[in-house]
């Protein structure tokens, strides 16, 4: 699919064909049901007619009673094709919602995994209602979620980038496999959780400990997980006969084999273990199971499985965390597939801190609505920029832009530009910085705050990419400019690249004394008809008036 608006058909079609099989699914579901409750009250019609007749033939209960029970497992089956088909839309509806940009508010946040103290997650939106991470999150596992999350908040070296790139350009194309992926694990993140595993390798310590209570005590704990056990079999059974090519993927599929076994069927044979502890609870099966040992019996089975099986577990969540973090990205490049991937420079190239970026806009934003701009930084270029501009004209937007997009490059992903070429850099933004009660910080102090933590991190190995927002705002103006130009020249001289906004004029003046390090541009606005009209260009030089009291008074304020 070569365009936004032919993923946009392709998902309303699928959609579709995915309702109809739906109800004919439960159509049938319904068909079924209304003919076991006839059978059933045929049965007690038939009981009765026993009752006065006072004689019965054995084949008179055999027949209705096979019947029935043909028609509860046929009820089973056509509920759960009913309950897949019912997925299948969800999934398809999302990737429409995801197209026509209404997903804001629908998926995982990724909140959890959100630092206050993360140097660029909370003033980029990576995290959160309407982030970044809701965007792309398409994982069905939490270890899914978690390698999602640590690619967008820690940038990945160029050589796993471009592994990254192969894998998602291969999986790019199969729209079945991530379909198939979301039905096999439709339940799978409610349960599926490392601490699953680990109470298995407890198990080990508690039974060689005490026998009795004590292994009945492990096996209650292991017991609940068989259902989340069986999904995540059929999830990896379905990862392992997956044909690949890309580097990445076939090294993924071999992590999940280990002594020669797929993951798949290992886990399947503990499931099968776990299934078979369960039917003591059977009235019927309960004196067999008490003459065999069958608890104590299967209690070593478990362990024995631990033994082989056991050290590997953490690789496998592993491998299906990756998959699935890959999984999310192809989809995220194939629903834009005018998105480029970037190139990374690298110091081999004799470069040091570069950014170069044509047509570039925020990712987050619907097309329609997205004004994109172009810039360069470091080599060949001046490694600062100082963005002037009124309020509401787009500065903000454009770090986020520029911040956003180095985010999903070093991540892995395609970018919302034309092209863009960079190297290796760590992000640090101050665009969100608040003031905290309970902390007893005031907004200035948590700005000053880290704006030393990103002087830290550009002594680093990897330069810094700086987004400062409207830099020491909350201070004097002589202060703000003493301490912005101090700022912006220490960064520099460690090897950091970056952009600074503001709407005062005295702190735009800074280029003089930093030239030729740093250079200015801005965004304009027109008041019309008492109504102000951006169009969020970015342009050399200063701007060279306010909004604000146009503002005020465009609102009612007597200024």
């Amino acid at each position: 699919m070569t365009s936004r608006e032919e993923v946009r058909a392709e998902y309303a079609r699928r959609l579709e064909a995915r309702r109809k099989a739906l109800a004919r699914q439960v159509g049938r579901e319904r068909r079924i049901a209304d003919l076991r409750l006839v059978v059933f009250l045929a049965s007690l019609g038939l009981a009765g007619l026993v009752f006065v007749a006072e004689r019965a033939a054995t084949f008179w209960f055999v027949v209705p009673a096979v019947a029935f029970v043909l028609l509860v497992l046929a009820h089973e089956r056509a509920r759960r094709a009913s309950h897949r088909a019912a997925r299948a839309a969800v999934f398809y509806e999302r990737g429409l919602a995801r197209v026509e940009n209404r997903w804001a508010g629908t998926g995982e946040t990724g909140g959890r995994f959100l630092d206050p103290e993360h140097p660029y997650a909370a003033d980029l939106d990576i995290l959160g209602v309407g982030s970044l991470f809701e965007r792309l999150c398409t994982a069905r596992t939490r270890a899914g979620e978690e390698t999602l999350a640590a690619w967008l908040l820690q940038p990945a070296r160029p050589e796993t980038i471009a592994e990254r790139h192969a894998a998602v350009i291969e999986l790019r194309p199969r729209l079945d496999l991530r379909e198939d992926l979301e039905l096999l694990g439709a339940d799978v993140r409610t349960g599926i959780d490392p601490s699953v595993f680990l109470l298995v390798l407890i198990a080990e310590i508690a039974f060689a400990w005490r026998l009795g209570g004590r292994v009945r005590r492990v096996l209650v704990e292991v017991e609940p997980r068989t259902h989340d056990l069986v999904l995540l079999s059929t999830l990896l059974g379905r990862l392992e006969v997956e044909p690949f090519k890309s580097p990445a993927l076939r090294r993924l599929r071999a992590a999940l084999e280990t002594g020669g076994l797929p993951a798949s069927v290992q886990i399947a044979r503990l499931a099968r273990l776990l299934h078979r502890l369960d039917m003591r609870k059977n009235q019927f099966f309960l004196p067999i199971a008490a003459l065999l040992l069958w608890t104590v019996q299967l209690a070593f089975a478990i362990d024995a499985w631990r033994g082989r099986s056991g050290p590997a577990i953490a690789g496998w969540l592993a491998a299906v965390g990756e998959f699935e973090a890959l999984c999310a990205l192809a989809a995220y490049a194939s629903e834009n597939p005018a998105d480029p991937f970037p190139e990374i420079a690298t110091d081999a190239e004799g470069t040091r801190a570069v950014l170069d970026a044509e047509a570039i806009g925020h990712p987050l934003l619907p097309e329609s609505g997205c004004v994109r701009n172009s810039l360069s930084l470091g080599t060949g270029a001046r490694p600062a920029l100082v963005v002037s501009g009124s309020n509401m004209s787009g500065k903000s937007t454009l770090l986020r832009s520029v911040g956003v997009n180095v985010v999903l490059a070093l991540a892995g992903a395609p970018v919302r530009a034309e092209r863009l070429r960079l190297s290796p850099l760590r992000v640090g933004a101050t665009l969100r910085i608040q003031d905290s009660l309970q902390a007893g910080k005031s907004r200035f102090y948590a700005e000053i705050t880290r704006v030393r933590l990103l002087m830290d991190l550009a002594r680093g190995p990897v330069p810094l990419l700086f987004l400062l927002d409207e830099l020491f705002h909350g201070t004097n103006s002589h202060d703000r400019c003493v301490g912005a130009e101090a700022i912006v020249r220490g960064l520099i001289e460690r090897g950091a690249i970056g952009l600074v906004t503001t709407h005062d004029l005295a702190l735009a003046a800074i280029v003089d004394r930093l030239a030729p390090e740093a250079e200015n541009v801005h965004f304009e606005d027109q008041l019309v008809d008492g109504v102000m009209h951006f169009d969020y260009k970015m342009r050399p030089g200063i701007v060279r008036h306010s909004n604000a009291l146009a503002l005020m008074r465009a609102v009612g304020l007597e200024v």
